[in-house]
């Protein structure tokens, strides 16, 4: 599947390797189950699993009934739990009715179409239960973000490894003003919407979303991939394109609009795995540190997006419909060297046009 992928010029998303994976699990449990009670049709099983597997993450990722999971997880505990696993049932059953419907269509079963399609309370009980398994997987990929989630399950940085990173701060402006004005749940609530919002076009360009700093996230890729095609400005332009493209529900849910300050930069880390009770990937370098110092630059240059010259010169192009506007070298605090930057912007149509 992959090498066709590959053939067709699709790359196949970081992240589609996770889903893959999961649904694999899912026919793995099935070929599991057939093993544990002996139906003696592997391939059936397998079918049901990855049917099944596929309806119970559609309901966790909320692909399905969005708005109603929207409403169940505002419920208290007591009721949230009692009612989601009805949900899972749901779906469950809807899994494995869609497989039976499959097998039974082609003749990979001799069983009546009844019984095809509808479970026994043993596949329920087993279903739920190896369902349950996938969700906490994906909770926890999503609590820690995906690369780290591999990371830190293949055990790539139990050694510190020297590695080129490309960095992107990102900040929302004026949380503090909102902050003043509308109290620390709603600012919270605020912040975590905007957050929520980068996990797109942060998916899409292939980054991750490593750590969030206050007000602050910080959006990381292995240099030669974040290069490729310039995503790491992509990135960038996609995460402004869509809060502006969605304005108006901002300003009725949240009365304002997010605005973000950015900055990239990147150049050699060290990345290591650190922590005993609660382990993450951290990077230490002077990479870290410059972007960090480049984002303070933007406010002093009144520049929404800012880019370090060293990253810039490494890029094979940008974007179509971006311009780098050189604004000179700036002396950054904890550096001895002055930093050449430049601001990124949109060309505005017109120019375009007229060129």
């Amino acid at each position: 599947m992959a090498q066709a992928w590959r053939t067709a010029g699709l790359p196949i998303p970081q992240h589609a390797w996770f889903w893959i994976g999961i649904l694999l699990l899912s026919a793995g449990a099935g070929l599991l189950y057939d093993a544990l009670f002996q139906n003696g049709i592997p391939l059936v099983a397998a079918i049901h699993g990855v049917f099944i597997g596929a309806c119970a993450l559609l309901m966790e990722r909320g692909t399905v009934l969005p708005q109603l999971q929207a409403r169940l997880r505002r419920l208290p505990t007591f009721l949230y739990v009692p009612i989601a696993e009805l949900a899972y049932v749901g779906m469950i059953t809807l899994g494995h009715a869609t497989g039976g419907v499959v097998v039974w269509s082609t003749g990979l079963t001799t069983e009546p179409f009844a019984e095809a399609v509808i479970p026994s309370l043993r596949v329920l009980v087993y279903a739920l239960a190896v369902s349950a398994l996938l969700v906490f997987v994906v909770r926890m990929r999503d609590l820690i973000g995906a690369e780290v989630f591999v990371n830190l399950l293949v055990g790539r940085y139990h050694r510190p490894v020297e590695e080129e990173r490309i960095f992107l701060f990102v900040d929302v402006v004026g949380s503090t003003a909102y902050a003043e004005m509308h109290g620390a749940l709603k600012t919270q609530a605020f912040l975590g919407a905007v957050f929520a919002t980068l996990a797109e076009p942060v998916r899409r360009c292939q980054g991750s979303t490593d750590d969030f700093i206050g007000d602050m996230a910080m959006i990381t890729w292995p240099m030669a991939r974040g290069l490729q095609d310039a995503r790491c400005v992509a990135c960038v332009l996609a995460i402004q394109e869509t809060l502006t493209r969605d304005a108006a529900a901002w300003q009725e849910r949240f009365g304002a609009v997010p605005r973000i300050r950015a900055a990239l930069h990147g150049g050699p880390v060290v990345t290591a795995e650190v922590g005993v009770d609660r382990h993450k990937i951290a990077y230490f370098g002077d990479a870290v540190n410059v972007t960090a110092r480049l984002e303070a630059l933007c406010r002093t240059l009144d520049a929404p997006v800012l880019i370090s010259d060293d990253l810039l010169a490494k890029l094979p192009r940008l974007p179509a419909g971006v311009r780098a506007r050189p604004l000179g070298e700036h002396a950054v605090r904890g550096r001895d060297q002055v930093l050449a930057v430049a601001a990124l912007e949109q060309i505005p149509r017109t120019v375009r046009t007229a060129a």
